[in-house]
């Protein structure tokens, strides 16, 4: 037994050196060939992706896109049009950033990542805000879909349907937090859509995307968006990640009065999909446009908010090719209904704000409007939201719809009763004529008959 022993033992150890020595030499093989191979270049070190796009924001074009309209899952990017909605919901008085949002049992089961409040809680509303950019929480997310709307669900038809408003084709909300949703879907492009029109619209409110950290209740949130702490520039917008997505980001940097936002898809990791956002910005920032030294997105009672920009694509020489004004900012009149708006049965435990008052239109039926032409600018369920779409455009067209009557008129849409929003007293082609005018303004309109 000794014998035999002795013998195991010896063939094991010449067995390892023979074992070590193969290994040996592969590794230095490898290391040899490795050696031979040229280097990675940066867009090869930095190409964590699958979807990407740049937009130059001073001038409109796209100085970069792949896979740009592929769908793909957004993630926590989902809380950018959460937010859009929100900001819309401020601007009209519906509520205040004072006001407290209430935690319903499904905001509280939200997975993380999450505040954590309890049911039957209140949170500000500017510290959901900060939640949502910073943390993420998705209970958050959650809380302000039912308080404003009544249901998450129904604020997410509210969402999509905002998103086919501002030009994204392809994107499809199903809950407000970008937890995962085999039909909740969007595009590169389509972000870079979002992010550019909420800080046009409500450049008051962009500021919240720049924060580094929240704190609430003795405990502070560090922004997911690191670029805002370690590339120069940045001033926000959003991460998102879920395992079917992966790693997301949409991003703006401004600097000497260049203004690029990037928007990628897909990355592997949180680091790789931060480091191609860097090289994005690294290589096409000697090609970005050089601005107005007065912020376009900052609001300003004597200067108006900038039209949008067209997202003209560069061409293979490098110069912009002529486009066609994209969807987004020719949004096209959408079968009835257009919106989907509830009232929140939470809201009579909160603060109520009135809106700023606007200019009131005559309510009339469907056939007895006044003129035989009538421009059509949105159709709402509660004669409010109509007469406030009619003041806002306007305040934004005012000499083009001189001596027009602001109207609205009503139908019965199922059980629901609806409410056009109209100008009255057009002649056939006047009305077709102010309808392509306030198109290219950005407005939403359809010219019909009176009925």
């Amino acid at each position: 037994m000794r014998d035999i022993s002795r013998i195991s033992a010896d063939g094991a150890k010449r067995l390892y050196r023979t074992v070590n020595r193969t290994a040996m030499l592969a590794l230095v093989s490898l290391l040899a060939l490795a050696m031979l191979l040229p280097p990675l270049t940066p867009a090869q070190a930095a190409s964590d992706y699958r979807s990407a796009i740049v937009v130059d924001l001073n001038s409109g074009e796209v100085l970069f896109a792949r896979s740009a309209d592929t769908k793909r899952y957004p993630a926590s990017l989902t809380k950018i049009m959460t937010l859009y909605v929100l900001f819309g919901y401020l601007r009209d008085g519906r509520i205040t950033l004072d006001s407290e949002l209430t935690i319903t049992p499904h905001a509280a089961a939200q997975p993380p990542t999450k505040l954590g409040l309890k049911p039957g809680s209140t949170i500000r509303t500017e510290d959901a805000i900060k939640s949502l950019v910073t943390k993420s929480a998705n209970d958050m997310a959650a809380a302000v879909a039912e308080n404003l709307a009544g249901t998450e669900s129904n604020f997410a038809r509210i969402m999509t349907q905002q998103a086919r408003a501002i030009g994204m084709k392809n994107t499809v909300f199903k809950n407000a937090s970008g937890l995962p949703n085999n039909a909740q879907v969007t595009t590169a492009r389509d972000m870079a859509i979002l992010g550019e029109r909420i800080m046009r619209d409500f450049p008051e409110y962009y500021h919240y995307f720049s924060l580094t950290s929240f704190s609430y209740k003795g405990r502070s949130y560090r922004n997911h968006n690191h670029l805002l702490s370690n590339y120069s520039g940045t001033d926000g917008i959003k991460t998102g990640f879920i395992r079917a997505s992966g790693f997301n980001l949409t991003a703006s940097c401004r600097r000497d009065g260049k203004h690029l936002l990037t928007v990628v898809l897909g990355g592997s990791t949180s680091r790789g999909r931060d480091a191609t956002v860097r090289y994005l910005f690294d290589k096409h920032w000697a090609k970005a446009s050089v601005g107005s030294t007065t912020n376009p997105f900052v609001a300003s009672p004597s200067l108006p908010l900038r039209r949008p920009p067209v997202f003209a694509v560069a061409s293979a020489g490098g110069s912009a090719a002529p486009a066609a004004r994209p969807a987004a900012y020719q949004p096209q009149q959408q079968p009835e209904p257009q919106r989907v708006a509830v009232r929140n049965p939470l809201a009579q435990a909160q603060p109520q704000v009135q809106a700023q008052p606007a200019p009131q239109p005559q309510l009339v039926g469907q056939s007895d409007a006044g003129g035989p032409y009538h421009v059509q600018v949105g159709s709402y369920t509660t004669p409010q939201d109509a007469e406030r779409r009619l003041g806002m455009i306007q305040n934004k067209a005012g000499t083009l719809l001189s001596g027009h009557q602001p109207v609205t008129t009503s139908f019965q849409h199922g059980s629901q009763q609806w409410y056009r929003a109209r100008f009255a007293n057009f002649s056939q082609s006047d009305a077709q004529q102010t309808c392509s005018s306030l198109k290219r303004m950005s407005v939403d309109c359809i010219a019909m008959r009176a009925q």
